[in-house]
């Protein structure tokens, strides 16, 4: 069944210039027009035109394959090194936050450390300060009962001079 050229076209996924110079490069007798004035394909054309459209296109696909695998290889060498690339740099990022890191933890151990020598120094202090105020406590009373007790004897002696005055008073 004769097939137009844009049939012809479209079912080898090519142009229809494509077809077309094909199509003129046939013999006379290959070639054949409809009622109409349109050219027509017959089988016998169109096998002569397949096989001539075919090859350029299989030798096309196999040079635009290779480049393709060799432009994605490339592609993909360049892809892995900047991958690396950035691999080492994330990786220096990450072990220079965590020399960081690890100094700020130093640094707040220190700190940690000061303040709890400073603590034990405080509480000795304190208790230094505890033992001192006792024994300042115990003088006092000791004080207090001593003056009380100079206090109670001298009440006595002036009462007893009062008494003993009192006595003479009366002979």
């Amino acid at each position: 069944m004769p097939k137009t050229i844009r049939e012809l076209a479209d079912e080898l996924n090519v142009s229809k210039q494509t077809i077309q110079y094909h199509y003129q490069r046939l013999p006379a007798k290959n070639r054949q027009k409809d009622s109409q004035g349109t050219n027509m394909i017959s089988p016998t054309a169109e096998i002569i035109i397949r096989a001539k459209v075919a090859k350029p296109l299989v030798a096309e696909k196999q040079q635009t394959g290779s480049k393709k695998t060799t432009k994605t290889s490339k592609e993909n060498n360049e892809l892995i090194s900047d991958l690396r690339r950035e691999i080492e740099d994330l990786k220096f990022q990450r072990d220079k936050q965590l020399a960081t890191k690890d100094r700020q933890i130093d640094h707040l151990a220190k700190l940690i450390d000061q303040q709890q020598q400073l603590q034990l120094t405080t509480v000795a202090e304190n208790k230094k300060l505890k033992d001192h105020m006792q024994k300042l406590s115990g003088l006092l009373e000791t004080s207090k009962s001593a003056q009380n007790q100079q206090g109670n004897d001298k009440e006595e002696d002036i009462h007893k001079n009062k008494f003993n005055k009192s006595w003479w008073h009366f002979w």
